[in-house]
């Protein structure tokens, strides 16, 4: 039976992400960062050059943390 003074009982520690969800995740990111890049461009400009502006800034800041996903493995830890 826990004690009053004993706290929250400690945590696991989490599991890496494997290899393969990485990959997956860093591609579907990607593969969204062009889709919405080739979507601002060729078919929301004609309707709006600031949500053709707002989205090609989105695909912009994409890349970034597709990369820090990329390379959350346990292999690049120091």
């Amino acid at each position: 039976m826990p004690m009053p003074d004993d706290g929250p009982p400690p945590r696991e520690p989490r599991k890496p992400l494997g290899l393969a969800t990485r990959r997956r995740a860093y591609l579907m990111m990607m593969g969204v960062c062009v889709l919405l890049i080739v979507l601002a461009w060729t078919l929301i400009w004609r309707y709006s050059i600031t949500a053709a502006v707002v989205m090609s800034a989105v695909a912009l800041c994409v890349p970034p943390f597709a990369a820090i996903v990329a390379n959350a493995g346990p292999a690049n830890r120091q």
